[in-house]
């Protein structure tokens, strides 16, 4: 075989047939969730955090909400154990919080987790063994029941050392290891004679958590084989069924919602996903998903941010930009089509309805975000990119002809930069481009009413003034007049735009003005405290790109002869 041959793999092996409900299910209500960042996640870090990071790390996850926190492996651990007595000895854990800590099959381990624990009020002793046929065959080399008389001496164990601290609210949880890649069979034997020990009833369950400790197949297998083992495990009403799942395939998030619709309960995971080899189950991510789809997942994530920094500088793990939900870019449009349909539907979106924006599935403000970066222009964005921010920074709402006009314009520079253009900087090429105060700028200006408004308008012409009169039905068409006597010029006004800044009186306001002089259409742009100015400044700053425009026509004739 050559080095990269798939044929030296093999796919899972299918669950028996049974019958099948989760495809038809959907999701009504969120897990019970189980924070694993201060075991699984911190044994994946290269440098595992100390104790005062934890501790850290544990008033974050109890202010997300999270109810039930795996706090580590304190018969393993010195600075486990430690963290343990810290949060016991200054009463740190929350009435309606449960601490797990997890122990291997060993007496002494199990002895000393108990100790580790004296005086609290309430814990999950978290039991594990390997059950998988590789486990069992090359590292443990041993049968079946050699497997089964591990789990079980250890349950028995665990129930002996419960027994001597009665005023303990104990529960147990017990994981077959590497249930993903155990014969179902098996991991259905290996439970139910964990459950022949402790006896669970309705009133008082067992934890049966079954790990996808390795992701070895697609999360529908895995959804296949937690049904399964719903219908088939005896004494199901006094089991909470939990699942695990790793990122080993990248779908770990896909593989516990689906298990939720197979019948589990119970899913443990990591804020943002960090964990062995590739990650965890993100428990922000899937706590979002259900959020997204109507659901309250019973946690609260309206700070992302404040969980970032914490789950960054406590893991020393940077987060991608791209990260579901609550990455720094998730909610930003770059593409043209994107903002434009981004800009259309905020326009329309009612705080009555459901919300419904096109590529936003979420309102960003639910999550401590605003619409500062959900549009953002470099040179793949379009004409709604630029629009969207120009009216949400400045107020300036273009009109289609000028934003068709801006548009090339803010796309060369952001090629030439090689990236993105802030709001400030489109402006700035709005008014660069448009707007021209010389030769000609505005003095000073009378109106008259009458039949026809009179306009009395001085100007500057590089240093001479000059006043000018005309008549008109408003002062754009009286400058025109006025213009055209003085110059002989023929101007037209193809369109125009006038809006106010802001929603108070003391708003500038800002005008546009397309206009046709000798045969050469202009856009312009001004903006005044006035609006008769702002209109008058429009259209002479048209005049001057007008002139500017025939000056450099001019030149490049003169320079072809």
């Amino acid at each position: 075989m050559t080095r990269f041959d798939h044929r030296k793999y093999r796919p899972a092996d299918r669950v028996p047939a049974f019958h099948r409900q989760w495809p038809d299910r959907d999701l009504e209500a969120a897990p019970i969730w189980v924070s694993e960042d201060l075991r699984d996640g911190n044994q994946a870090l290269l440098e595992p955090m100390s104790v005062e990071q934890k501790k850290r790390f544990w008033k974050q996850i109890i202010r997300v909400g999270i109810k039930e926190v795996m706090v580590g492996f304190p018969s393993a651990s010195q600075p486990d154990y430690d963290f343990v007595r810290w949060l016991i000895e200054e009463n740190q854990i929350p009435e309606d919080v449960t601490i797990a800590v997890l122990v291997q099959c060993r007496e002494h381990l199990i002895e000393k987790t108990f100790e580790a624990l004296v005086g609290v009020k309430r814990a999950i002793i978290h039991l594990y063994n390997s059950t998988s046929t590789t486990q069992r065959e090359r590292v443990f080399e041993m049968d079946r029941d050699g497997i089964i008389d591990i789990a079980v001496s250890g349950a028995q164990w665990v129930k002996e050392h419960a027994s001597r601290y009665p005023q303990v609210d104990w529960r147990f949880q017990y994981s077959p290891e590497s249930f993903s890649s155990t014969e179902i069979d098996f991991s259905l034997a290996i439970c139910e004679a964990v459950m022949d020990v402790w006896q669970p009833t309705p009133d008082n369950k067992c934890i049966l958590n079954l790990p996808n400790t390795v992701e070895m197949a697609g999360p529908h297998h895995h959804a296949d084989q937690i049904e399964y083992f719903c219908q088939n495990i005896s004494r199901r009403d006094s089991v909470i069924v939990s699942v695990h799942t790793h990122n080993d395939r990248g779908g770990a998030v896909a593989a516990a919602e689906l298990a939720l619709l197979a019948g589990a309960e119970r899913v443990e995971g990591t804020l943002l996903g960090n964990g062995e080899r590739t990650g965890n189950m993100d428990i922000v991510t899937l706590a979002m998903n259900l959020y997204s789809q109507g659901i309250d997942p019973g946690l609260d994530l309206s700070r992302p941010d404040e969980i970032i920094q914490v789950v960054t500088e406590c893991t020393g793990i940077p987060m991608h930009p791209r990260h579901p939900w609550v990455g720094e870019m998730v909610y930003t449009a770059f593409s043209g089509s994107h903002q434009d349909a981004i800009r259309k539907s905020l326009r329309k979106q009612g705080d009555d309805e459901p919300w419904q924006v096109a590529y936003l599935p979420i309102d960003p403000r639910d999550i401590g975000r605003d619409y500062q970066a959900v549009i953002r222009v470099n040179s793949q964005s379009g004409k709604g990119g630029m629009t969207f921010l120009l009216e949400r920074d400045y107020g300036i709402s273009l009109p289609r002809w000028m934003m068709l006009a801006l548009a090339p314009i803010v796309q060369q520079e952001s090629e030439r930069l090689a990236g993105e253009l802030s709001s400030e900087s489109i402006r700035r090429l709005l008014f660069a481009t448009f707007m021209r105060e010389a030769p000609l700028s505005l003095v000073d200006y009378r109106l008259s009413r009458a039949s026809e408004e009179g306009l009395i308008i001085t100007l500057d012409e590089e240093g001479d003034r000059i006043e000018l009169e005309g008549k008109g039905n408003g002062a754009m068409s009286a400058f025109m007049n006025a213009w055209q006597q003085h110059t002989g010029q023929q101007v037209g006004i193809l369109d125009y735009n006038e809006h106010s800044l802001g929603g108070d009186s003391d708003a500038n306001a800002i005008a546009f003005v397309q206009l046709n002089v000798d045969g050469q259409r202009v856009s312009a742009v001004a903006e005044d405290s006035d609006t008769v100015s702002a209109s008058l400044k429009a259209m002479i700053s048209g005049l001057n790109l007008a002139r500017e425009m025939a000056e450099s026509h001019d030149s490049l004739s003169a320079m072809a002869k």
